[in-house]
């Protein structure tokens, strides 16, 4: 069975995220949401922080023009998206991570967000992203490579995440912009 090669650099990056002591990750997160907050709006899809991610709870502290969603897993590894507010009921998807207990009907397509904030491993000056692996978000906004625009897809990492230029594969769907507590990186055109 071939391995990616993608996976040690994963692990570099994991380590490097991890290194981060609490008050840097929480620190971080409201950085980004300070300066990610005055351009969202309409349905505006997170996720809920583990493994060391970017916590997103400073976007949900005080008033918000968007209605803010979480994802939920589907067969064919794929994401769909359910609205959210702090109370709301959870359960845990088969990976642990909590996600809105919805009746599917109540989910969102991928197409129905107007921005995605994408946890990431890494990413590149150009806007590509490191991911975990299993693709869940590359299936879900493959839609992207025949038309740029809705939803808007961020980034959401910090700085120490950041490497001079990533392996991308053809299925892999670039950011519009990368969001870290240094700052918002507009990807470079190739």
């Amino acid at each position: 069975m071939a391995t990616d090669p993608r996976q040690g650099l994963r692990a570099e990056l994991r380590a490097r995220r991890h290194a981060l002591d609490a008050r840097a990750r929480m620190a971080a997160g409201q950085a980004i949401a300070d300066a990610l907050r005055p351009s969202l709006g309409g349905y505006v899809a997170g996720y809920w922080a583990v493994d060391g991610e970017v916590p997103l709870l400073g976007l949900l502290s005080g008033p918000q023009d968007f209605v803010y969603c979480l994802p939920v897993l589907q067969p064919g590894k794929r994401l769909r998206f359910a609205p959210w507010r702090a109370g709301d009921a959870l359960v845990q998807n088969r990976f642990g991570i909590p996600e809105p207990d919805l009746q599917p009907s109540s989910l969102l397509e991928p197409e129905a967000l107007d921005h995605v904030l994408v946890p990431l491993l890494g990413f590149d000056g150009r806007g590509h992203r490191l991911g975990t692996g299993g693709g869940y978000y590359d299936r879900s906004f493959a839609f992207r490579h025949q038309h740029r625009g809705a939803p808007r897809l961020v980034g959401i990492g910090y700085a120490c995440q950041r490497v001079e230029r990533l392996p991308a594969a053809d299925w892999d769907v670039p950011l519009d912009l990368v969001a870290t507590e240094k700052g918002l990186v507009e990807p470079a055109q190739d």
